[in-house]
């Protein structure tokens, strides 16, 4: 075989172990990413009592995967700051995400009540002009004034959320007087106004933390928060309650009972 055969045939070689090289880099990234999600399951379902992880090799055992394939899994928990390796103890679980149930429509302290004390930080509240889209949603005219409400929401003394609060001002200003450093504004609602609350709209996104909300929060800024946008409406119809909610997305995690409709 000529000398530039030869070296075309070894670049061919050498370029087909590459390829398989990183295929299996690949393959080992997916399986990770797939036990990781079966092992945060487990550990936000209770699924470790005594707190601490089984060792990489019952984890490999039972899940039928490499050693490091189990590391690899774990330094993605470790990462989204829900394990830690302690040296002699091994794989601990170090934070808790709390349950927020997207099938019924409550107050945050009636929400996670099973978990400890829900209190508000409230960090702004008064009359405002209605932005445009806010009056548009509560129908009220734009410019009117509209009760702005900014609460830091803390469970257990652990900054949860950040609540941006918009409610129409006949109904607001019953508010201003209220105890809303220990009360759900829905309760609050529901008592002013003489009515059950009958039904919400809600979008939820993942959005990056701006430097407010990071510093408000105490997360790192940039870091990934749960946004919800709710507008919850009286039992008659009528929109009273527009919220902008920035959950930490390491301390929550939405769920909810779907049934298919066709």
């Amino acid at each position: 075989m000529p000398p530039a055969d030869r070296i075309r045939d070894h670049a061919g070689q050498g370029a087909t172990t590459v390829a398989a090289h990183r295929a299996r880099r690949r393959l080992r990234a997916d399986q990770a990413r797939q036990l990781a999600d079966l092992l945060r399951h487990q550990l936000l379902a209770g699924g470790f009592p005594d707190g601490t992880l089984p060792h990489e090799t019952t984890l490999a055992a039972e899940y039928r995967a490499t050693r490091n394939t189990v590391r690899q899994a774990l330094d993605l928990l470790r990462a989204e700051g829900l394990v830690e390796r302690l040296p002699g103890v091994g794989t601990v679980v170090v934070a808790e995400k709390y349950p927020h149930g997207l099938d019924r429509l409550m107050g945050l302290a009636e929400t996670l009540h099973e978990h400890g004390t829900v209190t508000n930080e409230v960090r702004t509240m008064g009359p405002a002009p209605a932005p445009a889209p806010v009056a548009e949603r509560l129908r009220v005219p734009a410019g009117d004034d509209v009760l702005y409400i900014e609460r830091l929401r803390r469970l257990n003394g652990l900054p949860l959320s950040l609540d941006l609060t918009y409610i129409p001002l006949d109904i607001g200003t019953a508010l201003l007087g209220a105890d809303l450093e220990n009360t759900d504004v829905f309760r609050l609602l529901e008592t002013i106004t003489g009515q059950r609350l009958g039904h919400a709209e809600i979008t939820l996104e993942a959005v990056n933390a701006d430097t407010h909300s990071a510093a408000v929060l105490e997360a790192p800024r940039g870091a990934a928060v749960l946004m919800l946008e709710r507008l919850t409406h009286l039992a008659d119809g009528r929109p009273v309650d527009l919220e902008f909610i920035r959950f930490r997305g390491d301390r929550i995690t939405m769920s909810g009972l779907l049934h298919r409709s066709l």
